[in-house]
C-alpha cells in the first residue's frame, strides 16, 4: 500500500512537471505571436489638393476644417479671422494648436462653421484644426492630445426647467 501511495505522489509530481512546461511553451509561443505583429504607423490623410480635413464641434457650433501648407492665412466663412473673429481672445484660441506643435505661420487654414454663438464658434475652428493637422502629420498627435486640444468640450447649456426662471434660477420671492 506504501508503494502504491510513493507511485501516486510520484505520478502527481510527473504531472505538475509536465504541466509547468506546457503551460512555459505556450507563453513563450505567445510572447513569439506578439513581437511578430507589427506596430502600423499612421499615414497622413489628404485629398486630391493636398489638403487635411478635420470637423470639430463645441456647443452647438459645427466646423468644417481644411489645412494645407502655407503662409498662415485663417480664412472662416469666406473672412479672414481678424474680421469674423473681432475679439482678440477668440483668434487666441484659434490659433492655439499652431503654438503647440511650433508651427505659427506655417499652414493656410480654409474653414465653414455654422451654430451656436461666435465664442462655441472659435472653440469648434480650435478643434478642427487641431483634428485636421493630426489627418495631416500624425506625429502632432501626442503633443496636441496631451495639450487637451483632440478632446471635444462636451459642455453644453443645461435646459430651462418647468416651474423656474431658466435652468436652475428660481422665481423671485417676498416674505412680505
Amino acid at each position: 500500500m506504501t508503494e502504491d501511495k510513493k507511485t501516486l505522489a510520484d505520478l502527481k509530481d510527473a504531472m505538475t512537471e509536465k504541466d509547468a512546461a506546457v503551460a512555459k511553451e505556450e507563453k513563450a509561443e505567445k510572447k513569439d505571436a506578439e513581437s511578430k505583429t507589427e506596430v502600423v504607423k499612421a499615414e497622413p490623410v489628404l485629398d486630391a489638393q493636398g489638403r487635411a480635413y478635420g470637423t470639430g464641434r463645441r456647443k452647438d457650433a459645427v466646423a468644417r476644417v481644411w489645412v494645407k501648407p502655407g503662409t498662415g492665412k485663417v480664412t472662416v466663412n469666406g473672412r479672414d479671422q481678424d474680421i469674423y473673429f473681432a475679439r482678440a481672445t477668440q483668434r487666441l484660441i484659434l490659433n492655439q494648436p499652431f503654438g503647440i506643435i511650433s508651427a505659427d505661420g506655417k499652414f493656410d487654414v480654409v474653414c465653414t462653421v455654422k451654430g451656436g454663438g461666435l465664442s462655441g464658434q472659435a472653440g469648434a475652428v480650435r478643434h478642427g484644426i487641431s483634428r485636421a493637422l493630426v489627418n495631416f502629420d500624425p506625429e502632432f498627435r501626442s503633443p496636441l492630445k496631451r495639450a487637451g486640444m483632440l478632446t471635444r468640450d462636451s459642455r453644453v447649456v443645461e435646459r430651462k426647467k418647468y416651474g423656474r426662471r431658466k435652468a436652475r434660477r428660481g422665481m423671485q420671492w417676498a416674505k412680505r
